[in-house]
């Protein structure tokens, strides 16, 4: 193919976007990851994100149920950690359907807050806190308790109060109220 042809395919594929009406030009600019089949874009907060993560249904109905949407469209910064519906499936049979239960939206709270960190914290900033604790670093999150991050060849894990272990599957999906950070483990308080 000629450098004229090459240059006639690109021009008709651009204008295929231009006309699509899916693409914006500030979707364009934006450096997106994607989660659950979906783009996350910078410029979105954390919920106008999550819930067009196919697999984040269930955190999203959480949410919803724990009265939190405000909190988490809100300014932040806060640092998500974000369980995925493979997560919740592997907790025992019928946990959370009781949790979204209005009657025990304090234990649902605890839990979802018990996930979220006050600031942001890319995967830089938390490898470079596991450095500097000679292995291990303790944040505090939202909730009141602490989690635990470590880091085993180039994974990044994070460890519950409980002693469970959760890994970091997706790092560092930037949102404009902070960043979330995919995990494989639902983390208990």
């Amino acid at each position: 193919m000629n450098t004229s042809s090459k240059i006639a395919v690109l021009g008709m594929i651009a204008l295929s976007f231009a006309f699509s009406g899916k693409v914006t030009a500030q979707t364009m600019k934006e450096k997106t990851v994607m989660v659950g089949g979906a783009p996350m874009y910078p410029s979105k907060n954390i919920i106008e994100n999550a819930v067009n993560s196919k697999d984040h249904k269930t955190l999203v109905a959480a949410v919803k149920a724990a009265g939190l949407v405000e909190t988490l469209q809100g300014a932040g910064p806060f640092t998500v950690l974000a369980p995925t519906d493979a997560a919740f499936a592997k907790l025992p049979k019928g946990t959370v359907e009781t949790l979204v239960k209005p009657e025990n939206k304090e234990m649902l709270t605890k839990i979802l807050t018990y996930h979220v960190l006050a600031g942001k914290y890319s995967a830089k900033d938390i490898w470079a806190a596991v450095k500097a604790g000679n292995g291990k670093s303790m944040m505090k999150t939202v909730e009141g308790e602490g989690l635990t991050f470590w880091t085993k060849g180039k994974d990044l894990y994070v460890q519950d109060a409980k002693g469970n272990s959760a890994k970091v599957t997706i790092a560092d999906v930037n949102q404009s109220n902070g960043v979330i950070h995919v995990i494989d483990t639902v983390l208990m308080p």
